[in-house]
């Protein structure tokens, strides 16, 4: 049994700005003759930097509530499967998006949590605990520290940092699915919990191009969990659960088992893989590809009438062609399947395929590709849904598209974070919890 807290985004293995600025990079600094304010206390800014877009969205948070300031998009160069494979493009797209935010937001922004996905990002469970005796005694902070700490102390190749570290449940004398063992008596205890890891590389690549686009990174967020944070109800995450984040390169998945995150990976196929076999299955030029799949696609063959038509345009100089609508939809069929198939198959050997009470939820661009849910719920046997993320106040309609999901998820866990440090009125299971992780 899982427990249902999770620890905010700073508490984690690394800190992503330290680990570059050890090898030799700096964060930029944004000139300030641009007529904005500076970056105020209140604000909060997050950076998806996708396959496909780039998105930056600025909040304003005021007595722990969160609102929307502004926001920005631009198309994302250098970046490919999640990870940055040209600095400059990836840089740039960046400083575009942060300008067209600022200029939205009323503000100049230099500090930002920045999103981090893709075939690189793995998870795994860990368990820790310690005796406390030869006889039965009460449980104290120090002795929860320490637990945690055996239980992160998880050895990593060389190659790997840690992201998050999400408590699942505390065992006491064998005693499961225990919330809060501070005061509880026992022998021994231990605490069971799921690590989001990262190549370095891919992490501190990320993170220099923000830094060049002259943006401080104060932390990372997996896509996954950002995206879950926006998008799942509690009583999905009690059941079970699996989110699908179907971005342009690659798909991210997170699950959850009454209430705590029990699995996450990803799937190494996306929106940008159908947009390929369109253009390739109808020979036409990958941007016709792009937006004949968006106007007509239908992962499900038979849901699309015999006698339907649509225009193809050639490539070159090739006049344009009538196709049936039917063809490209025994185009997008057999890539959904295997999409779901990989899926599937992941989450089998993550020990979760049966543990999906409430089915699944699809978000990210691709979820918008019609026909889709059907095919999922045929692979996974299971009830699906389209992932729709949550509103911030003032939040523009437009963000309310599942291509959002990440973003505005991010910011609605980076106010999390803030408001659980706020201050030391903090009471409870939850501030105790943070506090134990943050130290341990």
């Amino acid at each position: 049994m899982f427990l249902g807290l999770q620890p905010p985004v700073g508490e984690r293995g690394f800190s992503p700005v330290s680990e570059v600025n050890n090898q030799g990079f700096s964060p930029g600094i944004l000139e300030q003759d641009n007529g904005l304010a500076t970056n105020s206390e209140n604000l909060l800014t997050v950076i998806d930097v996708g396959s496909a877009k780039t998105c930056v969205l600025v909040g304003e948070t005021i007595d722990g509530s969160l609102r929307y300031r502004g926001h920005g998009i631009s198309e994302s160069r250098g970046s490919r499967k999640g990870a940055i494979v040209d600095l400059e493009k990836a840089s740039s797209s960046i400083h575009r998006a942060v300008e067209e935010a600022e200029k939205i937001a009323g503000a100049t922004i230099d500090h930002a949590v920045v999103t981090m996905g893709g075939p690189l990002v793995r998870g795994l469970n860990s368990r820790g605990g310690l005796n406390l005796g030869s006889r039965p005694r009460e449980i104290t902070r120090e002795d929860v520290r320490q637990a945690s700490e055996r239980a992160r102390s998880v050895v990593l190749p060389a190659d790997r940092e840690m992201m998050h570290l999400l408590p699942q449940e505390y065992i006491v004398d064998q005693q499961s699915s225990i919330r809060d063992p501070l005061g509880m008596i026992g022998m021994k205890l231990e605490v069971s919990v799921h690590i989001v890891t990262a190549g370095k590389s891919s992490s501190q690549n990320v993170v220099t191009a923000a830094n060049r686009a002259g943006i401080q990174v104060d932390d990372t967020i997996f896509e996954g969990l950002a995206s879950a944070e926006g998008t799942l109800k509690s009583d999905e995450r009690e059941l079970g659960i699996c989110l699908l984040d179907i971005g342009a390169g690659s798909t991210d998945l997170i699950v959850y088992f009454e209430g705590a995150v029990a699995h996450t990976g990803v799937v190494p196929i996306g929106g940008d893989h159908f947009t390929n076999d369109v253009a390739v299955g109808l020979r036409t030029p990958l941007i016709e590809a792009e937006k004949i799949k968006r106007l007509f696609g239908n992962a499900v063959v038979t849901n699309v009438p015999e006698s339907n038509e649509i225009e193809v345009p050639a490539v070159g100089e090739r006049p344009s062609r009538l196709m049936p609508q039917r063809l490209l939809s025994e185009i997008l069929e057999p890539r959904a399947r295997e999409l779901f198939e990989y899926v599937r198959d992941n989450l089998r050997q993550g020990g979760v395929l049966e543990a999906l009470g409430a089915g699944s939820v699809l978000t990210g661009g691709g979820a918008r590709l019609a026909g889709l849910m059907p095919i999922a719920e045929s692979v996974l046997r299971s009830p699906s849904r389209i992932g729709r993320p949550a509103t911030i106040a003032k939040m523009p309609m437009e963000l309310s598209d599942p291509e959002f999901a990440t973003a505005v998820g991010s910011l609605m866990y980076a106010n999390r974070s803030r408001v659980a440090r706020s201050g030391p009125g903090q009471t409870g299971f939850a501030a105790k919890l943070k506090a134990i992780f943050q130290s341990a």
